[in-house]
């Protein structure tokens, strides 16, 4: 077998541990991971097969580190995304190099899923456009009714900060997003804002 498929079999297996489940059944972050790798292809049918590895490990084992094992408030939420990023960087390189895919490429996909060079490396780039594209076409409701407490100016400016992440292609595949009409309206408010 060769390092890349063996090497999203090690991924796909380490998502499979997740004890939380989508809706069919699968392990909640397998499905994410699927459909990260799906929006990185739709934006760039040729990308290369490391850039999609990397895509299948954007949460992975995020569930071994609890939201709630930081402290609450904004500086908690960012030291727990921070600490993500650096510890799933480091799991994806483990397992790219476990499998067999050269240094290099497992280096480059570390660089990607630990979100270093966004808006200037193209593979952090791509790994952040689909996470939006994920989070408004597949999350943005379950977050809303997570949230029924938030105002409507809460929501534009999350909107409006998630926007400012995308790279031009992204901001267009949104556009082009078939969404729940009041998830809509919030997206046009914070885009024409």
């Amino acid at each position: 077998m060769d390092p890349y498929a063996r090497a999203r079999q090690m991924i796909d297996a380490a998502h499979a541990a997740d004890p939380a489940r989508a809706p069919d059944g699968r392990a909640a972050e397998l499905v994410y991971g699927e459909r990260i790798e799906a929006w990185v292809v739709r934006l760039d049918p040729a990308a290369a097969p490391i850039l999609r590895l990397a895509a299948r490990c954007q949460h992975l084992e995020r569930w071994l580190v609890p939201r709630a094992s930081y402290p609450e408030g904004k500086t908690g939420y960012l030291q727990w995304r921070t600490g993500l990023y650096k510890k799933q960087a480091a799991r994806a390189r483990d397992l790219l190099l476990a499998a067999g895919v050269p240094a290099a490429e497992a280096d480059l996909a570390a660089t990607w899923v630990s979100k270093s060079g966004l808006k200037t490396n193209p593979g952090t780039q791509a790994l952040e456009d689909a996470a939006c594209l994920v989070f408004l076409e597949n999350e943005i409701g379950a977050f809303a009714a997570q949230h029924a407490d938030y105002t409507r100016e809460k929501f534009i400016e999350i909107i409006r900060k998630t926007w400012k992440k995308m790279s031009s292609a992204a901001q267009q595949a949104a556009l082009g997003l078939d969404l729940p009409p009041a998830i809509a309206e919030l997206v046009r408010a914070a885009v024409a804002g």
